[in-house]
């Protein structure tokens, strides 16, 4: 058995793939997007958060502590003892079976609304090993999987993972390296260079692309984007993914500057607009991520 760092599990989703899923978080990503939704999930390693709204200041925590959102020293004695629940832990270790039991109780939503179980984060590719071998499991189980990742990983690690996936989401941000580096702190090279190499192996991949209003939506960017795409087999949709502030109050927990502030949502009429240049070429789109 493997163990992995997950920081949430998340049941009935239904935005992560088709049907009604369990979403399983991984903690751990090498990308530091600006408009991410999870920055928590960032740190590879276990980390506790102070709700600062919810401390009275009850004197468990020194001075020093009670001035940083991120808490270093403590532990789930700690969580547990926190009189308001101020404190929250960010990250526990779990076994591979252990986990699969846990998301096996929701097998009769999985199996009625044609659903399963998507691993996300962060970054699985960040805990390729674990990740692998719990989809092994639960496709063992006769539960359909989903990977849904960035691509910015070992290709070896990708092939392992994904084939053990009945389905990938694969995020595509931003085509120019340089525009890439800036939004995410990460080249697209090897992102891209994964992506047209999984589409020679796997059969079923959905490109997820963010909308983020004056990032990345620029009509040569989407242009480029599809120019890319249309080409590759194995891509199955394209799902346009509107830009929404969610991530900016879990900025201010881990104490991470929020550089998006006051960035409003694409309007649908916008996204239209935009999806008009995938389907353009051929390419089955979505806005929001449904099937």
């Amino acid at each position: 058995m493997r163990s992995g760092l997950v920081f949430n599990v998340q049941r009935f989703s239904l935005h992560d793939g088709p049907g009604v899923r369990s979403t399983v978080f991984m903690k751990g990503c090498p990308l530091s997007c600006a408009w991410c939704h999870n920055p928590e999930s960032q740190s590879p390693v276990p980390e506790f958060v102070r709700m600062r709204h919810r401390c009275m200041s009850c004197g468990r925590c020194g001075e020093e502590e009670l001035a940083d959102p991120v808490v270093n020293g403590r532990g789930a004695d700690d969580v547990a003892a926190c009189p308001t629940g101020a404190l929250q832990g960010v990250g526990e270790e779990m076994e591979s079976e252990a986990l699969v039991r846990t998301l096996l109780r929701d097998r009769i939503f999985f199996d009625e609304s044609g659903g399963g179980v998507t691993f996300s984060g962060g970054e699985p590719l960040v805990q390729a090993a674990f990740v692998t071998e719990a989809m092994r499991l639960l496709q063992a189980e006769g539960v359909h999987t989903t990977l849904d990742t960035c691509g910015f990983g070992r290709w070896q690690d990708l092939r392992e993972a994904a084939a053990h996936a009945n389905l990938v989401l694969y995020d595509i941000k931003l085509m120019d390296d340089a525009r890439h580096k800036a939004a995410t702190g990460v080249s697209n090279g090897v992102i891209l260079e994964n992506l047209e190499a999984l589409t020679k192996v796997h059969p079923a991949i959905w490109i997820r692309v963010p909308v983020i209003p004056g990032v990345n939506d620029d009509t040569a960017n989407l242009d480029a984007t599809a120019a890319f795409l249309r080409p590759l087999s194995g891509i199955r949709q394209v799902d346009l993914l509107p830009y929404h502030p969610t991530g900016e109050a879990k900025f201010a927990r881990v104490g991470m500057d929020y550089s998006l502030h006051g960035t409003l949502s694409p309007t649908y009429e916008r996204l239209e607009t935009l999806a008009a240049h995938f389907r353009a070429r051929g390419l089955t789109t979505t806005i929001g991520g449904h099937a």
